[in-house]
């Protein structure tokens, strides 16, 4: 937003961004809309100015302008959202937090005890599939009397994937694996809650039906103490219209 203002607009810029993420959580990308009106006789900023423009105001930051598009005065970046999709990144194989690759610090999650049982993990996924009333998934805050707990999850899979550099310590026995979510909109902290279940059935300590009775018991205080997911670990991967 103080990027934009020093585009000299006539009216001072307002943001609105496509969703908020918690403290440490990443954005590979996220998405907002902005209205600029510049002075008399001076033309519209072109998508490639207004990319170049912003991304030069922006140098110190940890952020840049991936694409911009002009659209109609009727979209709105949240709103107009048809769903958003979240990858969280685990790392398997580490006994200890300290053989965690250095360059990977604070970009994903090495849960504790080495190796999870993925398939009892990918099992109990297919449970969070649909539409169903979430409320034992979500953290309380401020907003929460006012927000229906009924989400709609699209998608829900377990896959491996590379870490950064992986290839120069394959032998180190590491492996990284992405869990994706997709869905319209989710509660607050829902996926770290949802990533922590699933880990504690990776772990043996759920097994792949207690995410449906947790569902199922609609209560958030019901949800296993310490078992929701750090921040470190999720990105909000993009956001579709």
């Amino acid at each position: 937003q103080k990027a934009a203002q020093n585009l000299k607009p006539v009216v001072p810029i307002k943001f609105r961004i496509s969703s908020r993420t918690d403290t440490g959580v990443h954005a590979l990308c996220n998405s907002a809309h902005l209205d600029i009106q510049r002075a008399p006789g001076k033309p519209a900023f072109s998508e490639k100015q207004l990319v170049y423009s912003l991304n030069y105001h922006l140098k110190p930051e940890p952020i840049r302008i991936l694409n911009a598009y002009r659209v109609t005065n009727s979209f709105h970046a949240r709103f107009s959202a048809l769903s958003r999709t979240y990858i969280y990144r685990l790392l398997m194989g580490c006994t200890h937090y300290s053989e965690i690759p250095v360059f990977e610090r604070d970009l994903c999650w090495a849960p504790a005890g080495g190796y999870l049982n993925v398939p009892a993990m990918q099992d109990a996924a297919q449970f969070l599939l649909g539409t169903h009333d979430f409320s034992t998934f979500r953290s309380l805050n401020s907003e929460t009397p006012f927000q229906s707990p009924v989400r709609t999850i699209l998608q829900a899979d377990i896959r491996p994937s590379s870490g950064f550099l992986s290839q120069h310590y394959e032998h180190r026995g590491l492996e990284f694996w992405e869990l994706k979510f997709r869905g319209r909109s989710f509660l607050y902290r829902q996926v770290r809650r949802m990533v922590g279940a699933l880990v504690a059935v990776g772990q043996g300590k759920l097994t792949p039906h207690h995410i449906k009775e947790l569902l199922e018991i609609k209560d958030s205080r019901a949800f296993p103490s310490n078992a929701m997911a750090p921040p470190s670990g999720l990105f909000l991967k993009s956001v579709e219209y």
